[in-house]
């Protein structure tokens, strides 16, 4: 070991709870870097609603050392030859080795580490900075050789592997980064937030539990752990499986410090041998019918273990030929030699394990081996020995049947929910360690008491201006007809699918539509593809069957009913929505029947009345204009979302979707603008985008123009805008980036005056769950909480608009970040509430509020405009600065002047 010689130790703690860092550089702001608006604390709770009981998976945490000080501590690890660690695993083995060899050199101190470059003691280590240098065995750093392999021994290979002869070494330098006080987390929860230190303490009592689960054996991903216990596993087809583990994550709340413990899932590699993965990925029988290119990409970077060997190895390729022909050149001693030389012989893989490891393969004799050596040494295992390693992510995106069989399979009833995160927290004693304890941390074992309140349920008015009253947010339109129904005598129906009767659905859906109020007459025409198009890839099918409607209709229709091949994922949906929508303005609706009946039909109505200008139940405050704040002041309701590539796709752009309300005073009518933006990038950038002094083609002007020509030529003079999608950190993006835009759109268009805002985040994705504490069901629609579980100071609540009828219900949360309206807590509640039950597609109340909803759907749809081999040309190194600057982002086709204005998205 080496030491830096002298050095001082870190300076004393701030008693100001702030977290302090050396040598850390000042940021300079320029003027555009000045924060415009702050977020809201809360401004009190609501009082509506009926009471009740519910219990939260929150647990309650203690902090009986609250002056206890978490050191900071940046780690570098570099091998032997200078290059940095890259791996996650080794970077821990490396630690662990460290604190092993030199527990007194680092004054005994416990640490926690994030498996990447921090490290975090409770109280300080001797010296500013420290270097070490540590050995790992090589069957530790899983480095091992396995014969056969290129010029190796057999006798050799396996000495070493039995002694481990083979050693590798690193080097770590350990130097103090920062003191991050416990004492921020007392503070934040009396609402004083000091910098980003609390966030730092919080992080680093989640580094703890994480390291707990890391040296259990559990795969670590983000704030979720899962242990390697097949009772936690679940097939999902195609060689994954689902497994379920658990996300743990400590917050501040109104309560107090809190661990929020939920069940989590993620996809992993099915592990047991390799050729049963194979045969299940590729869906085939037998091995000779593997599709071996295929699997050379499926198989490269994936972890095995062979039978007949107590290691891990990484798989790089296959071999070129099978193991009965894969010749190797290997030494042998030879026996007529008088002095012991060896010489150099051809084996074949085969032939090595039959003579030199008493194996016979059997049907891996024909096969291609896994190679599991180096680019220029290769290294070859047979197939059937070995077996693919527990616990290793599956990153690809799921198919459609991979992700209904996933979501079936766990869901988990609101009891089994609470049984199981009570179960863990009492099993895993996450208190018992060694670091918490020393802060004088201690979890209580049950979950948080809280009380929630049942709003009362918005009435609708449908057809004749008749009562609608939803039961537990659902409603039906049995013996009622739709509020404002359009009239369609020009449509069309085509069909792709082959074992559809379009005759017979046409019928179904005319009679149908008569009961609910729609006129509808006979379709124009029924056109079916002509089965030799059914080979040609979807570009040409579309365009195919547009030739056959130009040739049979007159003009263009109301409206064309498309009957696809697969209910889910069909690769025709998205050039054929171009198509109607972008080249030719017709609207259409999509279906792939599955069962027809009266529920299927009145569904697809229900969108068809939407896109058409239709209206299908409007809330009764709408009706008679009891709207607060809204009905006497003019106001805009935006929706903001982004969707994203899959994963792995960096090159596909991002879809920024805002959805704007039409038709002031009503909150039932929106209209979408979407743009294409640089991938991965959540911020929308296209809010305002000015060409010249005069011309704007930035998503706000559309929105803007479309409220003031249907709202009788009034202007927004306020704006309530939910914005989805978003984490805590980019709370203050959102206020002073993208509603400055707003702005600058309003004031581009020669507006003085700018409107008041309301801004609210709308959050699914996270893990805070509700249950009744005196039933096993669900929480009834309409449960909000603004208690006890919420954030100490910001302004936020959780509420369940919908009725959960499988599974666990999933509140959403909402976080109010501006207020220049001035709503009250119960008047922003009951309006959200009551906007989870205007989405024209569903008799439904949605988990969340419709214009997110329509955002996040507008952002889905117009992304499939354009596949990928569309972007191919321009799409390598998105986001990337080249000699020329940036790669452009493709754009998405406008909507058609006919449809510009549709709801389309339903």
């Amino acid at each position: 070991m080496e030491k830096e010689a002298g050095g001082s130790p870190p300076p004393p703690t701030s008693t100001n709870g702030k977290t302090e860092k050396t040598d850390a550089p000042k940021l300079k702001k320029d003027q555009s870097d000045v924060l415009r608006h702050s977020i809201v604390s809360r401004q009190g709770f609501g009082t509506t609603g009926r009471r009740i009981p519910l219990l939260s998976n929150h647990f309650k945490v203690s902090v009986n050392a609250p002056d206890a000080v978490f050191y900071q501590y940046s780690v570098s690890l570099t091998s032997e030859d200078k290059r940095a660690v890259e791996s996650k695993g080794i970077g821990r083995k490396i630690i662990d080795r460290l604190y092993q060899t030199y527990s007194s050199e680092l004054g005994s101190k416990r640490f926690a580490y994030d498996g990447e470059k921090t490290l975090y003691t409770v109280g300080p280590l001797p010296q500013h900075k420290l270097e070490f240098t540590v050995v790992l065995e090589e069957s530790f750093a899983k480095q091992e050789n396995c014969s056969p392999n290129g010029g190796g021994s057999p006798h050799a290979t396996t000495k070493r592997s039995k002694h481990s002869f083979h050693s590798k070494t690193f080097n770590v330098e350990i130097s103090y980064a920062a003191k991050i006080p416990l004492k921020s987390i007392a503070l934040a929860l009396k609402g004083v937030e000091a910098d980003n230190s609390t966030q730092d303490a919080l992080r680093v009592l989640d580094i703890i539990l994480r390291q707990q689960a890391a040296n259990r054996g559990c795969l670590l991903v983000r704030q979720s752990f899962f242990h390697d216990d097949s009772r936690n596993f679940t097939d999902v087809g195609g060689g994954v499986t689902g497994v379920r583990g658990f996300h743990s994550s400590f917050r501040t709340t109104q309560g107090g410090l809190s661990l929020n413990m939920d069940v989590s899932t993620t996809m992993i590699l099915t592990p047991g041998p390799v050729i049963d993965f194979l045969l299940t990925n590729q869906n085939v029988r037998e091995p000779r019918n593997v599709d071996w290119v295929k699997a050379k990409r499926m198989l490269k970077n994936m972890r095995i273990k062979p039978r007949h060997r107590n290691m891990e190895f990484k798989i790089i390729g296959l071999s070129e030929k099978p193991c009965n022909q894969q010749y190797f050149p290997m030494k042998v001693k030879n026996s007529d030699s008088a002095n012991g030389e060896s010489e150099t012989v051809e084996l074949t893989v085969n032939e090595y394990f039959n003579r030199h490891c008493g194996i016979e393969l059997t049907y891996s004799a024909f096969l291609p081996c896994l190679d599991v050596g180096k680019p220029k040494r290769p290294n070859y295992l047979p197939i059937e020995l070995c077996s693919l390693v527990s616990l290793q992510r599956y990153t690809k995106a799921l198919s459609s049947t991979q992700r209904a069989s996933l979501v079936e399979k766990s869901r988990q009833k609101p009891l089994d929910r609470m049984r199981t995160v009570t179960d863990a927290v009492r099993n895993y004693n996450y208190d018992d360690d060694s670091m918490l304890s020393v802060c004088g941390i201690s979890i209580e074992k049950q979950l948080t008491q809280v009380d929630g309140r049942v709003l009362e349920t918005p009435k609708l008015k449908v057809g004749n201006s008749e009562d609608c009253i939803p039961r537990n947010g659902r409603w039906n339109f049995n013996n009622k007809t739709l509020w404002k129904c359009t009239t369609i005598d020009r449509w069309a129906v085509v069909n792709f699918s082959a074992r559809c009767d379009t005759s017979h659905i046409s019928r179904d859906l005319i009679n149908c539509g008569r009961k609910k109020g729609i006129q509808i007459e006979r379709p124009y025409t029924l056109i079916e593809e002509d089965p030799q198009s059914r080979r040609s890839g979807p570009l040409a099918r579309v365009e195919k069957m547009f030739e056959q409607i130009r040739a049979k209709l007159p003009g263009a229709p109301q409206f064309i009913l498309c009957v696809l091949p697969e209910r889910k994922n069909s690769d025709i949906y998205g050039p054929w929505k171009k198509k109607c929508l972008s080249d030719f303005g017709i609207i259409t609706q999509c279906i792939s029947p599955f069962k027809i009946n009266d529920q299927y039909l009145t569904n697809v109505l229900l969108k068809i009345n939407s896109k058409l200008g239709g209206i299908n139940s409007l809330l009764e405050i709408e009706h008679t204009k009891h709207i607060r704040h809204i009905m006497d002041t003019p106001t805009m309701i935006l929706g903001m979302d982004v969707s994203h590539g899959s994963p792995g796709r960096s090159d596909i752009p991002s879809v920024a979707a805002v959805v704007g309300s039409l038709h002031w005073p009503l909150i039932s009518r929106y209209r979408a603008s979407v743009r294409t933006q640089s991938p991965k990038v959540e911020m929308i950038d296209a809010l305002f985008k000015p060409v010249d002094d005069k011309n704007d083609d930035g998503i706000m002007r559309e929105l803007l123009i479309d409220f003031y020509q249907t709202s009788n030529g009034r202007k927004p003079k306020q704006i309530i805008l939910f914005r989805d999608g978003v984490s805590e950190s980019q709370f203050n993006q959102v206020l002073n980036i993208e509603v400055e835009q707003i702005k600058q759109a309003f004031q581009h268009l020669g507006e003085d005056e700018i409107p008041k805002f309301t801004v609210i985040i709308a959050q699914k994705n996270h893990h805070t769950k509700l249950f009744q504490a005196s039933g096993p069901e669900n929480v009834p629609a309409g449960t909000v909480v603004d208690t006890k579980i919420v954030h100490p100071r910001n302004y936020d609540f959780y509420m369940c608009a919908h009725a959960g009828m499988i599974g666990t219900s999933r509140p959403a949360h909402y976080i109010v970040l501006l207020n220049e309206i001035g709503f009250s807590p119960d008047d922003l509640q009951n309006l959200i509430h009551s906007l989870s039950y205007v989405y024209q597609r569903s008799t439904t109340a949605i988990s969340i509020v419709a214009p997110v909803c329509y955002a996040h759907l507008a952002a889905q749809q117009m992304g499939q405009f354009i596949k990928f081999e569309d972007f191919s040309e321009t799409s390598s190194g998105h986001g990337s600065v080249t000699s020329s600057g940036p790669v452009p982002v493709p754009e998405l086709p406008r909507l058609h002047k006919d449809v510009a204005g549709s709801m389309f998205f339903c």
